[in-house]
């Protein structure tokens, strides 16, 4: 297990994000996947199509954290800008790749597409990148510093990152156990809190709830250690009871929804 934990951060890029005209599907999907891996998603930022701000937000994020992700903006058209961004970011020069473009060429040999200048756009790579495979529709996403550009398209997005996730290197992964119960967030607060300080190296969090009728509160405890986790868990159980409501468990093998 690693002396630090890994983690990273992403980066998703675009104005319809922000605009609610798309809704964002990659981030419960990287956020699970990185998990599985070891390594803990510790920021997501929005940003919009605008040079400076993905320029500022990259160059924040990869002095930051282990990994970076960005999705969204290396497409065809004018306004997929975030190549040429994540260049500048790092100092680097953008050139016509040549193993980009013959994936690309290949690519449109066999579908009957016209590959206009728009689609060779695609093949426009930062000097010294490494590039990232897309099996589905071949323009490569790349790997320059410790970011890693990829689409915004979830299906191409999810099928380019299983491709690179061999390579990434992680720590523990992160377990969960969630103990709900029938009682108020503000009655569980102070003996959550007590419990809280005994376990520093457990994330414990508390989530209100309301379904079939009834108030209750889900506490979700998050740790690399199973043993350090469980102990936390039992005290928690005992917290509940002590409070006249019996736990109610929902227990996973990884991270859980609250």
């Amino acid at each position: 297990m690693a002396d630090q934990p890994v983690t990273a951060a992403l980066c998703i890029i675009g104005n319809e994000i922000l605009s609610g005209r798309t809704q964002d599907k990659n981030l419960a999907y990287i956020g699970e996947r990185l998990n599985a891996l070891g390594i803990r998603l510790a920021e997501v930022r929005v940003v919009r199509d605008d040079e400076a701000a993905i320029v500022e937000a990259v160059r924040a994020l990869s002095e930051r954290y282990t990994y970076v992700f960005t999705s969204g903006g290396i497409g065809p058209t004018h306004d997929d800008i975030t190549t040429a961004c994540i260049a500048k970011a790092f100092g680097a020069e953008v050139e016509r790749n040549a193993e980009a473009m013959r994936r690309l060429t290949a690519h449109y040999a066999n579908t009957g597409i016209e590959f206009n200048e728009a689609r060779r756009k695609m093949a426009d790579i930062p000097v010294g990148a490494e590039l990232i495979d897309n099996p589905v529709s071949a323009a490569p996403g790349f790997i320059i510093g410790n970011v890693h550009v990829l689409p915004g398209v979830p299906r191409i997005m999810q099928a380019m990152f299983e491709g690179l996730a061999g390579r990434l290197t992680g720590g523990a992964p992160v377990l969960s156990h969630t103990v709900a119960c029938t009682i108020g967030e503000g009655t569980v607060a102070a003996g959550l809190g007590e419990i809280q300080a005994r376990y520093p190296d457990v994330e414990i969090g508390s989530y209100p709830y309301f379904r079939a009728g009834q108030f209750g509160t889900s506490l979700v405890l998050r740790a690399t250690d199973a043993d350090r986790l469980a102990a936390a868990a039992d005290e928690v159980r005992a917290l509940v009871r002590s409070l006249g409501a019996e736990p109610i468990e929902a227990d996973t093998s990884g991270e859980s929804a609250a």
